[in-house]
């Protein structure tokens, strides 16, 4: 049995096709089940995020039917397969400990992604689609973050999704955000890392709307701002001169004709509208209309690129810290001793002791 990791990222496919894959927190052990039993895994951890979904697994032979799990999550017979990359063993491994590190993400050294990769591997554990083997991977991959952290520099000053964004607005405003109203959907992580941006570089003016209305009180009660009802959204939008949204909805949130409507009363003024959920609250076919200025999470990568190019020799000593990890962790794996008795083993996600192979 060879561990294994079937996916698509932001590297290999575009945002339209990874929103058709997204699942929600609520539904990772569900759909883990399915996956599982669908596919004859004997183990299997689903990591879903704006930026990739995984499916990482322990199966005897996986090539052929990685294009089935995919369309599985779906229920369609939509054709994943030309942005799929599938990687066994030792790859697999230390694909798994550069994700947990934000080392492949889109921004990186970004250190969200470490408790995404938790939080999807305490899913598939309280469901028991883990076994030994995934076990002893995911320990392996907090541990490799630790020594990421601890041995190098490279989350140092990294750049955020929220701050990327900002800066998205920065350059069609002149770097000068101090007269403008800014409106946040969504009162998320995201939406609040976003308005801490905003707020820093001078923002006058902090919108903040939610389903929660409770939380959008108390969101914009922190930047001395105004909490807006979700289905009174597209009308504030009339004040608004920048907009990022990450509801975390599975529907669009607002349609080309919302906007359309608010543009009379505007004039000629630019609106910006940043959209890093996934999948999209943005129709697309908002950046048809005049002054509309729409960036979704595709557009953030350039700007990323440049803010983290001079980061090389901080990721050579990253990389060989992944590769030395992995290569113990399959020494442990091929060894004769691998399978003797249960010993208790830290588990560096959930904070306890897990019982696994020696």
């Amino acid at each position: 049995m060879k561990i294994f990791v079937a996916g698509l990222s932001y590297k290999t496919t575009p945002v339209e096709v990874r929103e058709k894959l997204a699942v929600q927190r609520a539904r990772l052990q569900c759909c883990g089940c399915r996956l599982k039993l669908q596919g004859g895994l004997e183990e299997v951890v689903l990591l879903s995020t704006c930026n990739r979904v995984e499916i990482y697994g322990v199966s005897s032979w996986i090539h052929g039917r990685v294009q089935a799990l995919f369309q599985e999550l779906t229920g369609s017979d939509f054709d994943f397969t030309p942005h799929l990359y599938i990687k066994e063993g030792t790859e697999a491994a230390t694909h798994l400990f550069a994700v947990a590190s934000g080392l492949d993400s889109l921004v990186i050294g970004e250190t969200e992604i470490t408790g995404q990769v938790k939080n999807a591997y305490s899913a598939a554990k309280a469901a028991g689609l883990v076994g030994k083997k995934m076990n002893r991977l995911f320990q392996s991959a907090f541990a490799v973050v630790k020594a990421v952290r601890t041995n190098t520099g490279i989350g140092r000053g990294a750049t955020s999704v929220g701050s990327v964004a900002v800066e998205l607005a920065e350059k069609v405003f002149d770097h000068d955000l101090s007269a403008k109203t800014v409106m946040i959907l969504g009162a998320g992580k995201m939406g609040e890392a976003c308005v801490k941006h905003l707020a820093k570089r001078g923002a006058k003016t902090v919108l903040v709307a939610n389903r929660s209305v409770e939380r959008a009180e108390k969101l914009a009660a922190e930047f001395g701002g105004r909490a807006v009802r979700l289905e009174d959204s597209s009308v504030a939008l009339t004040e608004a001169d920048i907009l990022v949204s990450s509801t975390g909805s599975p529907e669009i949130v607002l349609k080309r004709e919302d906007v359309a409507k608010i543009l009379p009363a505007r004039g000629n003024r630019p609106l910006v509208l940043v959209d890093i959920a996934v999948p999209r609250d943005i129709d697309p076919a908002v950046a048809e209309l005049p002054n509309v200025f729409l960036y979704d999470i595709d557009d953030l990568e350039a700007v990323v690129r440049e803010n983290t190019k001079n980061r090389a020799q901080e990721l050579t000593v990253c990389q060989a810290i992944l590769a030395e990890h992995a290569a113990e962790l399959m020494a442990r794996f091929e060894s004769p001793w691998a399978k003797r008795a249960e010993v208790v083993a830290p588990d560096w996600a959930l904070g306890g002791a897990v019982v696994v192979n020696a």
